[in-house]
This record gives C-alpha cells, sequence and structure tokens, in this order.
C-alpha cells in the first residue's frame, strides 16, 4: 500500500471592499469572470472549493477552501487572485493555514475512513460547511496519555450519533495561530448545531482555550458565490 503524501489545507475567508460595488454591471461581470478563471486555471494544482457567506456574517463575503500537497501552489494561486482584476477590491480578514495528520487518539480499530486516519482531504459535497479554528489550553498537554485518550474517545463516541456530519481536522502547530482548524460538512446545520452542544457536555471541553470565531459556509461555485455579493444582471 503507497504511503499517502500530507496535504496543506487552507481556508481563506474573502471580503469584498464596498466600493467594487459601485461599478458598473458590465465591469463586474468582467471582474468575476476574471476572477473565475484564475481559480480554474489553479484546478488541476489544487483542490479549490468555494463557499459562500454573505449573510452568514458581516466581516466576509466566501471562503476559498484550498488542498494541495505543495505549499507554494497554494502562494502562486492568492498571488493570482491579488493580480486579477479584483484583487484589488478583495480583503482577507481570516486566513488559517494547516496541515493533514494522523491522529493519536483514533486507533486501529476504527473503521476505514474514520476522520483522524485520513492523510488526504476527500470533501463529500455536502451543502454546508461549518469552520473554526481551535487551541486547547496547555494543561491538556501535561495530562496522561490514558487520561487523555479517555475523554477523546468520549468526544468520538458522541460524533459518531451524528452520521450525518462529517469532520476535517487538520493540524496548525508552528504554521499558524491556532493548534487545529476543523471543518464540519453536513446537510443539516440541526444536526451539526445538536452535535456542538452534546460535546459541550464531555469532559474534553475542560480543556478549550479558544473555538472562535466559527463560519457557517454554503456550498457554491465561485461564480454562483461571486454572484451572491453582487447578481449579474439579467
Amino acid at each position: 500500500m503507497a504511503t499517502q503524501q500530507r496535504q496543506f489545507v487552507k481556508y481563506t475567508f474573502l471580503k469584498v471592499h464596498p466600493s467594487w460595488l459601485a461599478q458598473s454591471d458590465q465591469t463586474r461581470v468582467s471582474d468575476k469572470s476574471d476572477l473565475v478563471g484564475t481559480l480554474e486555471r489553479f484546478s488541476g494544482r489544487l483542490m479549490i472549493r468555494a463557499y459562500s457567506t454573505v449573510g452568514m456574517r458581516g466581516d466576509c463575503d466566501m471562503l476559498l477552501w484550498t488542498v494541495g500537497s505543495c505549499l507554494e501552489d497554494i502562494q502562486e494561486l492568492f498571488a493570482a487572485i491579488q493580480g486579477s482584476r479584483m484583487g484589488r477590491y478583495l480583503e482577507t480578514p481570516h486566513s488559517f493555514l494547516s496541515m493533514t495528520k494522523r491522529s493519536t487518539y483514533v486507533d486501529k480499530h476504527h473503521h476505514e475512513g474514520q476522520e483522524g486516519t485520513r492523510l488526504q482531504v476527500k470533501p463529500t459535497g455536502a451543502k454546508y460547511l461549518f469552520v473554526y479554528p481551535f487551541v486547547k489550553t496547555r494543561g491538556w498537554y501535561v495530562l496522561p496519555k490514558e487520561e487523555r485518550q479517555a475523554m477523546m474517545t468520549a468526544h468520538i463516541d458522541v460524533g459518531h450519533r451524528y452520521p450525518s456530519v462529517k469532520i476535517n481536522t487538520a493540524y496548525s502547530f508552528g504554521l499558524d495561530d491556532q493548534e487545529f482548524v476543523v471543518a464540519f460538512e453536513s446537510d443539516s446545520p440541526a444536526d451539526f448545531l445538536d452535535l456542538v452542544m452534546d460535546l459541550r457536555e464531555t469532559r474534553g471541553s475542560e480543556y478549550t482555550l479558544r473555538d472562535t470565531p466559527i463560519f457557517t459556509c454554503i456550498l457554491m461555485t465561485p461564480g454562483e458565490a461571486l454572484d451572491m455579493i453582487a447578481a449579474s444582471p439579467s
């Protein structure tokens, strides 16, 4: 069996400057087409998923979820985005860099494909994505391994009650400000809400230092996500 290569996982939230909305319909259509073309040119080198956050938060308009084996590919993509016609109007209020890594808390007896055993990101295509950075207290890391394992096993067992929610965990130690970035895919926001509430009752939640900001994102094509910011004329 071939060894899977670890991947870089980047969540980039973009905000369009209000001055772009004052441009003519023709200019906005041209700008959006240019940006979509830029993303398409990189689609062979990177996994790129677009999500709209319009109406979900006030500090961003869309998410680009990018995954690849080469950090320089991600850098080149965003340099190209900045150089596109829309680039001068785009701000990045939130950006989270991470990598895939095998979890030390998921043992070999769990089923294949279980979260924590994958080094390759495989989105389900669910309509909603819930993303947030995550930091544990330093006290967590000095607990005995057996104690941490017991709490994580209880945490995982709660997750199994919600098969409609798939978690993607990536690691940021030394790469970015947070320790983890977690992204939950689901077609049911209600299931995700109930899952988070149930997880608050686990003992492991005592060791959460920070798990905000939280982003609710809706899957769209890049063109659709841009149209949600400023719809194209009929």
